[in-house]
């Protein structure tokens, strides 16, 4: 299920709610938000992947230029359960607000009744006199049509209205969080997935080479130069690397459940489409992290703070408004008759209209309390606003400093596999030579399969690293708010 923009939903004209009067309480005005000055590393030149100032790109899974991934986010955005239930609370926040704005508009309603009678003579009409013959039994028709009209002279239902689209705003707001993490989970987790099974070829690498280790030395103490000491040590070396494999593969399946999850699909529906191993997604050469005066305001939490403020500001004004006077116009015309036969001539109709004026005098506390109420959720509002921006401020700094840091790391784990692997095959001349013991060969093929566990885990966590910029960044969203063709064809049906 995909939603449109807010504003398609708050096209509804308000027909003039109510009549124009004063609106009394506070009048919202966003808040200012200073810019902190952003860290780009043009001071690491040498990181293959640098963040520089631009335009965040709003399709930034495509940079990893990994088709299979960019085919998962489009399936997510269709199909993720978090997605739907987000779509719905903003359907609901929608509904809410024409209740809301109804009350601002005439009510009309038609009234229809046809009662069977009967006075007792010993009640009230007891009283009376009645006319000469008549009945104690009789029938009453009554037709007719009543109507008020709240003129919100003092704004209660503007404020209403107003708390009611700021409310609809938080709703989407959220949606778009939603999307935003859904969108960043997938991608981690697919990064994961991929980085395990390139974990996994680096173990069953490093396997086939224990085993020829194992051939060597059996080979080396037929001929009576190798030791048992040479046979237990190359053999626990290559049980030691088989050991690696079940958690690994254990691993693997539990991220592809994990990706079929977030698209809503049952346990191992994606196996057989993720199970094959691919190259794990590379990091783009550039990466924008947004324009001045931007950052934070892209923000769908920052945003959806931002409105929640606005709503608590609204209702404030609501409950200003409640101390004042409420005026409403009503209605009714109607035709009573004891006969159906003549109760649409014009001597049946009655009719009423007129003004009507409430004026709180006594409430007992209850406007004051309620408005104490509003302004502090007004201030906490205002306080949780300000934590979400420092804390927006704060995810950003930190996910700079690890994309550049987890980079320099992975220059030094790099230099580190070339020199191992150098090692390993310098030991394994030398010990068929007999110039060297079998330890020495078992623990630098150690040290090898350390360093290579660490280079695959130190690129998929630069990838993971980009992935988490981006989602603090805010970027990305923006592909939950983009129509299908069911929208397309709700949307063309509803104009009128």
């Amino acid at each position: 299920m995909r939603v449109l923009p807010l504003m398609a939903y708050l096209s509804v004209p308000m027909l003039g709610v109510g009549l124009t009067g004063c609106t009394v309480g506070p009048d919202y005005q966003g808040p200012e938000m200073a810019e902190v000055p952003r860290r780009t590393s043009p001071e690491t030149p040498s990181v293959p992947s640098r963040t520089v100032e631009g335009e965040i790109d709003q399709t930034w899974w495509k940079s990893f230029q990994d088709p299979h991934l960019s085919s998962l986010v489009e399936r997510l955005v269709a199909q993720n359960l978090d997605l739907k239930t987000a779509a719905e609370r903003v359907i609901q926040s929608v509904a809410q607000r024409q209740v809301a704005v109804s009350q601002g508009l005439p009510h009309i309603e038609g009234q229809s009744s046809s009662t069977y009678n009967r006075q007792s003579p010993n009640g009230t009409l007891s009283l009376l006199t009645p006319a000469p013959g008549a009945p104690l039994e009789y029938s009453l028709f009554h037709d007719g049509v009543t109507s008020s009209w709240q003129l919100d002279l003092f704004g209660r239902v503007r404020r209403a209205v107003e708390a009611a689209d700021a409310s609809a705003l938080a709703a989407v707001e959220n949606r778009h969080g939603v999307a935003l993490a859904a969108l960043a989970e997938l991608a981690q987790t697919y990064i994961q997935l991929r980085g395990t099974q390139n974990r996994l070829a680096i173990a069953r690498r490093n396997l086939r080479l224990a085993e020829q280790n194992v051939d060597l030395v059996n080979a080396r103490f037929g001929n009576g130069v190798a030791t048992t000491l040479d046979l237990a040590q190359a053999g626990a070396q290559q049980a030691t690397i088989a050991a690696t494999l079940p958690p690994l593969r254990t691993q693997e399946a539990e991220l592809i459940n994990a990706v079929g999850l977030l698209l809503g699909e049952a346990p191992r529906a994606l196996e057989s489409e993720l199970r094959r191993p691919r190259a794990l997604p590379r990091v783009p050469r550039r990466v924008p992290v947004g324009l001045s005066g931007t950052l934070v305001r892209r923000r769908p939490d920052v945003r959806e703070a931002e409105a929640q403020l606005h709503e608590a500001t609204a209702q404030t004004g609501v409950a200003v408004a409640s101390f004042y006077p409420d005026v409403a116009l009503n209605g009714a015309v109607g035709a009573e008759s004891l006969h159906l036969t003549n109760l649409f001539s014009p001597a049946s109709t009655a009719f009423s209209v007129g003004p009507a004026v409430s004026i709180p005098i006594f409430e007992g506390g209850r406007l004051r309390g309620t408005l104490a109420l509003r302004e502090s959720r007004q201030r906490e509002a205002a306080i949780a606003f300000q934590k979400t921006v420092l804390r927006a401020w704060q995810e950003v700094d930190n996910a700079l400093t690890a994309y550049g840091e987890a980079q320099r790391r992975r220059t030094d784990v790099a230099r580190a596999v070339a020199q191992n692997q150098a090692a390993l095959q310098a030991a394994r001349q030398r010990y068929s030579e007999g110039a060297i013991a079998f330890l020495n060969v078992n623990s630098t093929q150690a040290q090898l399969l350390q360093s290579e566990n660490d280079l695959a885990d130190s690129d998929t966590q630069i990838a993971v690293d980009l992935v988490n910029l981006y989602r603090a960044l805010g970027g990305g969203w923006e592909v939950a708010d983009v129509p299908d063709g069911a929208d397309r064809a709700r949307r063309q049906t509803a104009t009128p």
